[in-house]
């Protein structure tokens, strides 16, 4: 019910959008609803921070196809999941894809340039969603409520406050993961054409977030309290948590004692492991769902769009294959599938029938698919992924009755992840917590991924996490990342096929560890200089 009345404001919200983003929020034209109409109210507030959240669920305003957010691309295409998803994954050895759209091989090819249309449409998506959030931070100040006598909403509207700025902040940490050095506004940033947005080091955004994070947690709902996607205290531990991770690649400085610490929040926020893993990655999978922090929502009926997950399972199934169309529950767009990299980290490699699996994670689609990649654009040629589906957990289909659109909800933090940040933190030196405990979070997982202790290990590595890592989290954006704290992400030390555009593998310039900052940036706004090596 919680997912319906959300989907019902995102509805709501597409109406108000025309008017929050395409005119002038000081006039009071006679056939529309003005932006002083819209914060009238405590409900007007809520229907702005719904578009605030399903800025990065949606593309635009009329449905899949239309009116698209973002200029320049394809809308479809211009989905926040879609384009980061694919930066993270298709750049790695979790996944390739058959398509020739323009840019996209340059991903796992390792050799994109500054004019590649999708990294400008992700740059450009997060900038959309920052602007939204900056809106709406502006207009629910404490000076701006009192003006408009919502004093008795005041506490509310500061929750969507903290709720708005933790949006942004999780914004920023893509851009500082995957771009750097990006360009930077704020709700203080001056509005106009004469005030192009001044560039902020990698160190001082990694300042930035740490310090919005921090601030916002003593007015967010308490861990699970806050209605289902919608983000609360947890979640921004969660973040905290990640950003600590990965502290020493962003700023040079590890900040292992701080993943700990954040890690742990979460671990003791009343969350515990679902049962089943591959509940998680089903149509009915915001049901009852004890282990997800914080998630990206979608409903086939009301949330239609080419991208997020209906992106992911449609890419992943063949479209000239019934069996694997019924089983993930979508027609199938026939592109996206993994290197041989991902599945020989599971036991029975390459043999995944139903007799042979112990670790119930290894979720592929083997029936007239090839391990081997000697061509690229054959999407038979890769293991398929059949983690995502659009299937409920008693054997029923989504939403819409022409499969085309997924119901599924995206998980971009849940609590499997803080075990594994956890137990890295404690094996690479972090203080606060301890090994015993890293194991224990360890084996958790194993167990419930192989259904009793047959899995389990009496120590860990860093190898070790880093492998687990992608047994449990694997297409859940967050490989590249991976693997550049473990410096594997351009080096020789880790190879996979057609890396670099080799189909045996080979190491590309370290410049890749960063994406460009798009040209058109670049050109236009003179604060902004490029990433170095492009």
């Amino acid at each position: 019910m919680k997912k319906l009345i959300t989907y019902s404001i995102w509805v709501l919200m597409a109406a108000t959008l025309l008017v929050a983003c395409h005119k002038d929020l000081d006039r009071f034209p006679p056939n529309d609803v003005t932006s002083a109409q819209v914060y009238g109210t405590e409900g007007g507030y809520l229907q702005v921070l719904s578009k605030v959240y399903g800025s990065m669920a949606l593309t635009g305003n009329a449905g899949p196809a239309g009116a698209g957010d973002v200029a320049g691309i394809d809308e479809g295409t211009s989905d926040f999941l879609r384009l980061m998803w694919m930066a993270q994954e298709l750049t790695t050895d979790e996944a390739v894809v058959a398509w020739n759209d323009a840019g996209i091989r340059d991903f796992h090819n390792l050799n994109w340039s500054a004019n590649n249309g999708m990294l400008n449409g992700l740059y450009n998506r997060c900038f959309y969603i920052i602007t939204l959030s900056n809106e709406f931070i502006r207009e629910s100040s404490p000076e701006r409520i009192s003006q408009r006598g919502l004093t008795a909403s005041a506490d509310n509207i500061r929750k969507m406050r903290a709720e708005a700025r933790f949006v942004r902040a999780h914004v920023y940490s893509v851009l500082l993961d995957l771009f750097g050095n990006p360009g930077f506004t704020n709700e203080e940033t001056p509005i106009g054409a004469g005030n192009l947005p001044q560039q902020i080091t990698r160190q001082n955004l990694f300042n930035f977030i740490e310090a919005e994070l921090k601030a916002i947690e003593p007015e967010m709902d308490a861990p699970r309290a806050a209605p289902y996607g919608r983000a609360d205290r947890a979640a921004a531990w969660a973040q905290l948590a990640r950003l600590y991770l990965n502290a020493e690649v962003y700023t040079g400085t590890a900040r292992w004692n701080d993943a700990i610490t954040y890690s742990k929040k979460v671990i003791d926020g009343g969350y515990t492991l679902m049962p089943n893993y591959s509940h998680l990655f089903m149509a009915d999978n915001h049901v009852n769902n004890t282990e997800f922090i914080w998630t990206l929502n979608y409903d086939g009926v009301r949330t239609r769009n080419f991208g997020g997950t209906t992106f992911l399972i449609n890419g992943s199934t063949g479209g000239g294959s019934t069996p694997h169309k019924d089983l993930t529950g979508l027609s199938g767009w026939s592109g996206l599938r993994t290197t041989r990299n991902l599945p020989e980290k599971f036991p029975g490699f390459p043999n995944f029938s139903s007799s042979n699996i112990t670790d119930r994670r290894a979720l592929f689609f083997t029936d007239g698919h090839n391990v081997e990649i000697s061509d690229i654009s054959v999407f038979e040629q890769g293991l398929g992924v059949a983690k995502f589906r659009n299937r409920t957990r008693t054997g029923g289909y989504g939403n819409d009755p022409e499969r085309t659109y997924s119901d599924v909800d995206f998980p971009v933090f849940r609590l499997a992840e803080m075990y594994l940040i956890y137990a890295e933190a404690v094996l690479r030196g972090g203080t606060g917590g301890n090994q015993n405990e890293a194991l224990t979070y360890f084996n958790t997982l194993r167990q419930r991924a192989y259904g009793n202790a047959s899995g389990n290990v009496s120590a860990l590595s860093l190898d070790l996490l880093l492998d687990e890592r992608s047994r449990e989290m694997y297409w859940e954006a967050v490989r590249r990342s991976d693997l550049i704290r473990y410096n594997r992400f351009t080096t020789a030390a880790y190879l996979w096929p057609w890396k670099g555009g080799v189909q045996g593998g080979t190491a590309v310039s370290s410049n890749y560890r960063l994406f460009p900052l798009p040209s058109t940036e670049v050109s236009a706004n003179p604060n902004i200089r490029q990433n170095p090596g492009y």
